[in-house]
């Protein structure tokens, strides 16, 4: 679905988006008010109407989304329009003020409507490219079972470092217990959890099979690789709370930013009709 919004109806929404900004543009360049362009002129005040319009329509996706794939209108129509009309927004809203701007609050509106969309940009690529990359390295599990392997893996080289040497024993309870998964925002988003306890674990577990009698190579080299299957799923769980961080975190972003937006457009407004 993250693909197909881009080319959904066979780029219905795009095609819209393009009339719309191309009929601006035409209108614009004929346009031929008494002193420079503005937003105070006919056609200022058409595309500012559209524009805001645009921009509350936009805002309300957000609210209402959840309820869109039960009703008529399929949740890809929404995104596909989502995504190609707030980009007309960037040639309605830039036509709209004339090329006029100055420090007020009708350049803040425009400021936050151009960072807004940016951020959108931002979030289209990370719906795009994330959810691929979230399934080629789950390959197939989910991570509440990736969680549950790795416990059990755990459980596993305790029992088996137990038959080794005291040493194994507690460099595998040091695995476990200090193994880590998520954490702060810094540390999902990076991928990695402080301390690569199960790496160093296995670096050090290397060291210590080479120095065991021969009746026990047998049980090290199992240790060797349950250690290793570990590690290599530990690194898969935080990949995928890499990206999953990565899908969530520009909403962070966007969604203040759109209310800052709603609130400067409706000052925007406000002091154009009674203060201009």
């Amino acid at each position: 679905m993250h693909e197909s919004i881009l080319v959904y109806r066979r780029f219905r929404y795009l095609k819209w988006a393009l009339v719309l900004t191309v009929v601006s543009l035409i209108v614009y360049a004929f346009h031929a008010p008494v002193g420079s362009p503005n937003g105070g002129t006919w056609l200022g005040y058409t595309l500012g109407t559209i524009g805001a319009l645009l921009i509350f329509w936009l805002a309300w996706l957000g609210i209402k989304k959840r309820s869109y794939a039960s009703g008529n209108v399929k949740l890809e129509d929404w995104l596909s329009a989502h995504v190609y009309l707030g980009l007309s927004l960037i040639f309605v809203a830039t036509l709209h003020s004339g090329f006029q701007f100055g420090w007020n609050v009708h350049t803040l509106a425009y400021a936050l409507m151009m960072i807004v969309i940016v951020s959108g940009v931002f979030g289209l690529y990370v719906y795009v490219r994330y959810p691929r990359l979230m399934t080629e390295n789950r390959r197939g599990a989910t991570l509440d079972s990736l969680f549950s392997e790795i416990a059990e893996l755990d459980h596993e080289c305790i029992e088996v470092g137990a038959q080794l040497t005291d040493e194994i024993r507690d460099l595998m309870l040091y695995a476990s217990d200090k193994t880590s998964i998520g954490g702060s925002v810094r540390r999902q988003l990076s991928g990695t959890a402080g301390e690569y306890a199960t790496q160093k674990a296995l670096a050090k577990l290397r060291e210590l099979t080479r120095e065991l009698p021969t009746e026990k190579n047998e049980r090290g080299r199992q240790l060797l690789t349950l250690l290793g299957r570990k590690a290599e799923l530990v690194q898969r769980a935080r990949t995928d709370v890499q990206y999953k961080a990565m899908m969530d975190i520009w909403l962070y972003v966007h969604v203040p930013l759109t209310f800052a937006l709603m609130v400067a457009l409706v000052a925007h407004v406000i002091s154009v009709f009674f203060y201009w």
